[in-house]
């Protein structure tokens, strides 16, 4: 096996071996949907795995990729009646796609699309739903309590800034990612923590607070994308 970047002409031809079924489409076609796993895969920013032969493998069940691809090609598909089918086109297009056809396939299934975000209440409750996620985990601590210096229009200003981000990334990763908020942290004011496979493998300070004093918090700098384009989350 051999691992490659796969960066070409969109009507360049692949061979893709998805799960052990096979097909056959253009990097256009697997590019059209952007900010998604596939869309990644095919434009350059991810490696790949070949085999001897060429064919690109990747590792899902391939049972209704050639559903995800017809629906790449023309916009729209026909949906089976079964809703144990629905259910599974829905689980791969969540991956693939992040999100399409989840609008579709969630009113089809009578279940409306919900993005729930957890609010953390004890330690306990933290390392038990870490431990039992089968996502990677975004955590964003806010805990105004631990600021020990006056407020000021700055400091309010960057606590909804980095809100007001965490919001639009559980709305638009939340089939993909596991976020949970958290307000019982005992020393940081602002930090995010990523989790995966059961631990925590990044953390960042974020409040972006100057105080007049030499016992001052820095900002370390927002990286929250380069964190989830690092480990291939988006």
């Amino acid at each position: 096996m051999l691992t490659t970047v796969i960066k070409g002409n969109p009507s360049q031809y692949v061979k893709l071996n998805v799960g052990g079924s096979l097909y056959y489409t253009t990097i256009g076609t697997l590019t059209k949907v952007p900010d998604t796993m596939l869309q990644a895969m095919f434009s350059g920013r991810m490696e790949v795995l070949t085999d001897p032969e060429g064919w690109i493998l990747i590792d899902r069940c391939g049972k209704h990729f050639g559903t995800i691809l017809n629906y790449l090609r023309d916009g729209n598909v026909g949906l089976p009646t079964n809703s144990q089918e629905l259910e599974e086109i829905l689980a791969e297009s969540q991956v693939l796609l992040y999100c399409w056809p989840c609008q579709s396939l969630r009113k089809d299934t009578g279940k409306p699309p919900v993005c729930q975000v957890p609010f953390i209440t004890s330690e306990d409750e933290r390392k038990q739903f870490i431990a039992n996620a089968t996502k990677p985990v975004v955590e964003l601590l806010i805990n105004r309590h631990n600021n020990k210096y006056s407020y000021t229009s700055t400091s309010d200003e960057n606590l909804l800034k980095n809100l007001e981000m965490f919001d639009r990334l559980a709305l638009r990763f939340n089939g993909r990612i596991h976020f949970i908020k958290d307000a019982i942290g005992p020393t940081e004011i602002c930090c995010w923590r990523f989790y995966g496979n059961g631990k925590k493998f990044a953390e960042v300070c974020c409040t972006s607070i100057v105080y007049a004093t030499t016992d001052r918090k820095h900002t370390k700098g927002m990286k929250t994308f380069s964190i989830f384009s690092r480990h291939k989350w988006i």
